[in-house]
């Protein structure tokens, strides 16, 4: 009843008490093309991620604000029972995490992908054909934590290029993927700014790829991929209620150099997070994370490289490996 709106925003303008109104939705209600208004001044627009770890397992530390105090090391702390590989292929979404069994979990996520294209994309975009969209949004899980490359995953789908930028938009708009943007400052070189994409839900990832636990256990390229849409993804979802206003970026120059999250604070301060499936972390990991600190002085906070190891080990100033169960 796109029509409500108007309703709404008459109601509101009558009575300014907010809060009496609560719309939820698994897509944008602003990218509803029958929408008579936006509320704009009279809404305020809220992204509900699937579940952090944090969330599923009861705590409330926020990890967004803590990478930016000055007591770090002090304030962290390991998460009893973190089960990596249990984290990861269960996702976030509140019901594939009640479900133990892999085959219960699998009927899940097919039939949330079915009435996602069915009604949400269909509904939006007035496309009949949307048998190419679960091959798209296969080819996007086995590339994901990539560069968005938008020709190469055109030649890799067939579905042409302009079409391709109508179903990547539609896929944001009902939050399945996300993009992370590049970040530059005045570094003095050239930057690589093309975004990385994510999907939002790891668990939604691995039964797109069919990944199981046993699977991501065995490592591997796609394993490492996964790894770092889980790192990712899971910042997103704290920096959405952290007290620290903060943006997520990544960084790449034209040399190779590298790290995988950027987060800048107020007044430019930046902390730089590489993130490695790896127990045995090496100073060659922190490469990129040393150019951060190198240009930007003061303004850099600290790098950490997230590990799949046990211990938090320093790697010079400012820098840091820390076990992947201290960000969970």
């Amino acid at each position: 009843m796109p029509e409500l709106l108007l309703a709404i925003k008459e109601d509101v303008d009558h009575n300014r008490k907010p809060g009496r109104y609560i719309l939820t939705g698994s897509s944008d209600v602003l990218t509803i093309p029958a929408v008579a208004d936006s509320l704009a001044g009279r809404i305020e627009l809220l992204t509900l991620w699937p579940l952090s770890t944090r969330e599923i397992s009861g705590g409330d530390v926020n990890m967004a604000d803590i990478l930016f105090s000055p007591d770090f090391i002090k304030r962290i702390s390991p998460s009893p029972g973190f089960d990596l590989e249990a984290s990861i292929v269960s996702g976030g979404f509140p019901e594939p995490v009640k479900r133990t069994n892999h085959r219960r979990r699998s009927a899940w996520f097919e039939s949330y992908i079915t009435t996602i294209l069915d009604r949400d994309i269909r509904n939006l975009s007035q496309i009949q054909d949307l048998a190419s969209v679960p091959r798209l949004l296969r080819i996007l899980a086995g590339r994901t934590a990539t560069l968005h490359n938008q020709s190469e995953i055109s030649r890799s789908s067939g579905i042409p290029n302009s079409t391709l930028v109508r179903y990547m938009a539609l896929l944001k708009t009902t939050f399945l993927v996300q993009e992370l943007p590049a970040w530059s400052t005045n570094l003095g070189k050239r930057l690589v700014k093309s975004p990385k994409l994510f999907m939002v839900d790891t668990g939604l990832a691995c039964h797109l790829i069919d990944i199981d636990e046993e699977g991501f256990r065995q490592g591997g390229e796609a394993a490492g991929r996964i790894f770092e849409n889980f790192v990712v993804l899971e910042l997103f979802k704290h920096v959405s209620w952290s007290d620290e206003p903060v943006r997520l970026y990544h960084f790449r120059s034209q040399s190779g150099k590298e790290v995988d999250l950027v987060i800048e604070g107020r007044k430019g301060a930046v902390v730089g997070v590489e993130i490695k499936l790896s127990a045995t972390p090496s100073p060659h990991d922190f490469s990129g994370l040393k150019v951060l600190r190198d240009n930007l002085g003061e303004k850099f906070v600290r790098g950490v490289l997230v590990y799949t190891g046990n211990d938090i080990v320093p790697f010079g100033d400012n820098l840091h490996a820390i076990p992947v169960q201290y960000l969970c």
